[in-house]
C-alpha cells in the first residue's frame, strides 16, 4: 500500500481514484475528476453497480502481468470443463493500469453484471459471472481475480471428492452450517459403532446390542458399522463424513462375521420407534438386506421399517451389490424393496466431479421389486470410499491391503451409498425439522441430477446433488399414491399400510398410481433422457410381478442372512478417489463444485410454488445356501 503523508492507512493513491482520504470523503483521479462522496453515487446510480477501490502493489513492486490478468486456475478449469455454469469470484484491481479500469467498468456495463458486494478492505468486489466470461475478464488487464470461495472450520476437511461432488461439504461450516442442535440423530443399524473414537466425539449418544448370535463382540468387532458411521457423520479432520454436526445411536444387528438375524433387526426397529423421541431420531440407516426375495406386502422387516417411516423417522436402504454387468438384477430384498423408503444405488464418481463421466458401480443392484416398483430411488457414491474402521476388527483381519492408514480403510458398496444419503437426510431436516419422510424424499430426488451414461432407472431418479432444490420449501410428494392405502393402526397407534385394498387396487388398474404426480409433474423434471414416469410401475407387465410366485414354504427360511464383504470390488484401487493437498485445495477454492444443472423446470417452478400444502446382511451378493 502507498502511505502519503506519513499517515499509515488512511490516503491512498491509484489510477482510479487518485489520491485521497481513506475515509472516503473526498477523491480525485483523471478519469472522474475531482468530487466528493456524491460523485461516487451518481456513478453508482449510472452504472447501477459499486466501483472497486483500486488493488495496491507495494512501492509497484509485483504488479500483475502487463498482458493478462491473474486467474486463479481453479476457475480456469471451471471456465473450461462447465462454462455454462455461474462461478462467485472476487475481483481486485491493480492501481497501476487506469485503461485496464475502465474496461472493466464497461465490461460489467455491457455484461450487465452488478457485483454483489464491495469489498473495501481489499480494493474489490464480490460478485456472480458466468465461467464463459471469465477469460474476457483476464483480457482486460489489471485485475486479479480469485473465487470467493468458502471457508471451512479447522478440523472439517475430507481428501475424498465425494462429500465436495455431492455438495454435502458446503454445509460444514459457515452462513449456511446448521446449529449442532439443529441436526437430527442418524441410527446406524449395523454391526456396531466403535466407542470412543474422535471421529464421532461426544455424538454417540447410545449404543444397543440386538444381536442373539454368539460371535458378536463389544463395540463393533466387525467394523462396517463404524465404516458406515464415519460417512454419514464422521468429523475426524481429513476424514470428514456428509454431514459432521449429527449425532448417532449404534444398533449392533451383526456379529463380527456379518452376520445377522431378521428378527434382531426387527427388534432394533422396535428399540427406534420406542426412542425416537428421547434421542431425536429422525433417520435410519440400513446398509444391509434380507437373503430371502419377498414381497413388500408380505415381508416382517419391510412392515417394521414401514412403522418406522409412518412415524416420521426417514428411512434409507442399501440397494444390493447383486448387480449385473448385462442389465437389471430386480431388487427383491427387503428392506430395500419397500416402495415407501429411499433405497439407494451406488455411483462410480470416476475421479472426477463431473457427473458427465459417472456410471452405476457394475454390482449395485437395480430394477424392479417384486412388486413391480423401480429401485433405487437414487444413487450416490459408493466406490473407492474410505472410513474409520477398529483396527482390531475383522475387516481389517480379512482385508489388511485395503487399510489406508492406522483406524482408516477402503471399501466400496451400496453400503456406503447409504449414508450419503442418510447424511443429506439430516442436512434438510436441520433446515426444515417439520418435514415428513415423505417430503424429506421428495426433495432429495427433486434435486438430485442426471448421470447421462446410466441406463435408464440404474440410478433411480439420478445421483444425489444438495443444490437449492433440496431445500425447498414445498417439495412433490412421491408416495402420495401409497398414501391414500394408509389407514389407522388399531394396535400400534399411527398408520399402516393397507395391503389387501393396494393389491385390490393394482390387479384392477395399472394406472393405481397416477395420483403420484400429484400437481407436479415430475415429467417436467429432466433427470434423465427417459422421464422417471416412463419406469414407473405401470411399466411393469403383469408377468413380471410375480406376487403369488414367492412363497415363505419355497424357501430355506432359518431368520438367518450373510453379509457378502462389505465392499462390491474384489480388489480395491489403490489411490481410490482421494485427493492430493493440491488437488483438495483446488476443490475447496471452488465455490462451485456442484455439477451444473441446477435450474428448476418452469412448469415444476410454478407448481411448486402454487402447492403450499404439505434380516439381513450388508449389502453384498445373495449367499448360496
Amino acid at each position: 500500500m502507498r502511505m502519503n503523508g506519513g499517515n499509515r492507512g488512511e490516503t491512498r493513491s491509484s489510477a482510479l481514484w487518485g489520491t485521497g482520504n481513506r475515509g472516503g470523503e473526498s477523491r480525485s483521479n483523471a478519469l472522474w475528476g475531482k468530487g466528493g462522496r456524491g460523485a461516487l453515487t451518481a456513478l453508482a446510480a449510472m452504472l447501477a453497480i459499486s466501483v472497486p477501490l483500486a488493488a495496491s502493489s507495494p512501492g509497484g513492486k509485483n504488479r500483475l502481468d502487463l498482458e493478462h490478468s491473474y486467474l486463479a486456475p481453479v476457475l480456469a478449469q471451471r471456465a473450461k470443463g462447465n462454462p455454462n455454469t455461474m462461478v462467485s469470484v472476487i475481483v481486485q484491481t491493480d492501481e497501476t493500469f487506469d485503461p485496464g479500469q475502465r474496461k472493466f467498468i464497461q465490461f460489467l456495463k455491457k455484461s450487465d453484471l452488478t457485483p454483489s458486494r464491495q469489498l473495501d478492505l481489499v480494493d474489490g468486489v464480490a460478485m456472480t459471472i458466468p465461467a464463459k466470461l471469465i477469460h474476457k475478464l483476464r483480457d482486460l488487464k489489471g485485475l486479479t481475480i480469485t473465487p470467493d470461495a468458502p471457508v471451512h472450520v479447522s478440523g472439517y476437511s475430507s481428501t475424498q471428492l465425494w462429500p465436495y461432488a455431492v455438495g454435502l461439504a458446503n454445509r460444514w461450516s459457515g452462513w449456511n452450517a446448521p446449529a449442532p442442535a439443529s441436526v437430527p440423530t442418524i441410527a446406524v443399524v449395523d454391526s456396531g459403532i466403535e466407542p470412543g473414537r474422535a471421529d464421532f466425539g461426544n455424538r454417540l449418544l447410545a449404543q444397543v446390542n440386538f444381536s442373539t448370535l454368539p460371535d458378536n463382540s463389544a463395540g463393533d468387532g466387525r467394523g462396517h458399522g463404524t465404516f458406515v458411521a464415519g460417512i454419514a457423520a464422521g468429523g475426524a479432520d481429513g476424514y470428514t463424513g456428509g454431514t459432521p454436526q449429527a449425532k448417532l445411536v449404534s444398533l449392533d444387528v451383526m456379529d463380527d462375521y456379518g452376520v445377522a438375524r431378521t428378527s434382531d433387526v426387527i427388534a432394533s426397529c422396535q428399540w427406534i420407534l420406542a426412542n425416537k423421541d428421547k434421542y431425536n431420531i429422525r433417520i435410519a440407516n440400513f446398509s444391509l438386506h434380507s437373503a430371502t426375495a419377498s414381497n413388500f406386502i408380505r415381508d416382517p422387516l419391510d412392515r417394521a421399517v414401514e412403522k418406522l417411516w409412518f412415524n416420521n423417522v426417514f428411512v434409507v436402504a442399501a440397494a444390493g451389490n447383486y448387480g449385473k454387468a448385462d442389465g437389471p438384477s430386480g431388487v427383491p430384498y427387503a428392506p430395500g424393496n419397500d416402495p415407501f423408503v429411499m433405497t439407494v444405488g451406488a455411483i462410480d464418481m470416476g475421479g472426477t466431479t463431473s457427473r458427465y463421466d459417472d456410471t452405476p458401480a457394475p454390482w449395485s443392484a437395480w430394477g424392479y421389486t417384486l412388486d413391480g416398483f423401480a429401485k433405487p430411488d437414487v444413487a450416490a457414491p459408493g466406490r473407492y470410499m474410505v472410513g474409520p474402521v477398529p483396527g482390531n476388527s475383522s475387516l481389517v483381519a480379512e482385508r489388511p491391503d485395503k487399510v489406508t492408514a492406522p483406524g482408516y480403510i477402503q471399501l466400496s458398496g451400496t453400503s456406503f451409498s447409504a449414508p450419503v444419503v442418510a447424511a443429506a437426510a439430516a442436512q434438510i431436516l436441520a433446515a426444515h425439522p417439520n418435514f415428513t419422510p415423505d417430503q424429506v424424499k421428495g426433495a432429495l430426488m427433486l434435486s438430485a441430477k442426471p448421470v447421462p451414461n446410466a441406463p435408464v432407472g440404474s440410478v433411480g431418479v439420478g445421483e444425489i446433488q444438495m443444490n437449492y432444490l433440496a431445500f425447498t420449501n414445498y417439495p412433490p410428494n412421491p408416495n402420495k399414491a401409497l398414501g391414500r392405502f394408509l389407514v389407522s393402526d388399531l394396535l400400534g397407534g399411527g398408520k399402516t399400510f393397507d395391503s389387501v385394498s393396494w393389491y385390490d387396487a393394482a390387479k384392477s388398474s395399472v394406472s393405481w398410481d397416477s395420483v403420484s404426480w400429484d400437481s407436479v409433474s415430475w415429467a417436467d423434471v429432466s433427470w434423465n433422457d427417459v422421464s422417471w414416469a416412463d419406469v414407473s410401475w405401470s411399466d411393469v407387465s403383469w408377468a413380471d410381478v410375480s406376487w403369488a410366485d414367492v412363497s415363505w414354504a419355497d424357501v430355506s427360511w432359518n431368520d438367518t442372512s450373510y453379509e457378502d464383504a462389505a465392499e462390491g470390488d474384489a480388489s480395491g484401487d489403490p489411490n481410490g478417489y482421494e485427493l492430493t493437498p493440491e488437488q483438495a485445495a483446488a476443490v475447496l477454492a471452488d465455490p462451485n463444485i456442484a455439477p451444473p444443472g441446477d435450474t428448476l423446470p418452469a412448469a415444476v417452478a410454478s407448481a411448486l410454488d402454487d402447492t403450499n400444502s404439505t434380516s439381513s446382511s450388508t449389502d453384498g451378493t445373495v449367499p448360496g445356501p
